[in-house]
């Protein structure tokens, strides 16, 4: 059964510059705790390691299926070893003050059958670990210079 988030935070900053932030997905494992790489694999094209659950590491592909500069990217998972589909987007929205919103969406789609039951017993909380991850990336931009 596919589980849909959406969560926002307002950041201090201009969103041409929070994007190009994001948009480096190599910056990740500096605000989202569970991933522990990406890695450049072409131009729209990335390989991602996170930890996973029991302390085991699940990587797979993705690719960004939509790139609007300064306001959306949006990505699919691919090659995912049949554990877990995500795709998704962020938005950043201009507000006065040189404030952005910035807004997550994220569906997570695990297989199906027993193994679909396992990995979505195992999925603790990501409703809660997205907004701790907005929240790390709100700290990790607001400390830059940009």
């Amino acid at each position: 059964m596919t589980q849909q988030i959406t969560k926002s935070i307002i950041v201090k900053g201009d969103p041409a510059k929070l994007y190009n932030v994001w948009a480096d997905f190599e910056n990740f494992p500096h605000f989202m705790t569970t991933v522990k790489a990406v890695s450049k694999t072409g131009n729209k094209t990335s390989h991602w390691v996170v930890d996973g659950p029991a302390g085991m590491k699940v990587d797979w592909n993705a690719e960004m299926t939509r790139l609007e500069p300064h306001k959306r990217i949006a990505w699919n998972s691919k090659d995912n070893k049949g554990m877990l589909t995500t795709s998704g987007q962020v938005t950043f929205n201009e507000l006065p003050d040189n404030e952005t919103e910035v807004t997550v969406m994220l569906q997570l789609t695990p297989p199906a059958g027993k193994i679909g039951k396992v990995v979505t017993a195992l999925l603790v909380n990501p409703e809660q670990k997205l907004i701790e991850d907005l929240r790390n990336f709100k700290r990790y931009v607001e400390k830059m210079t940009i």
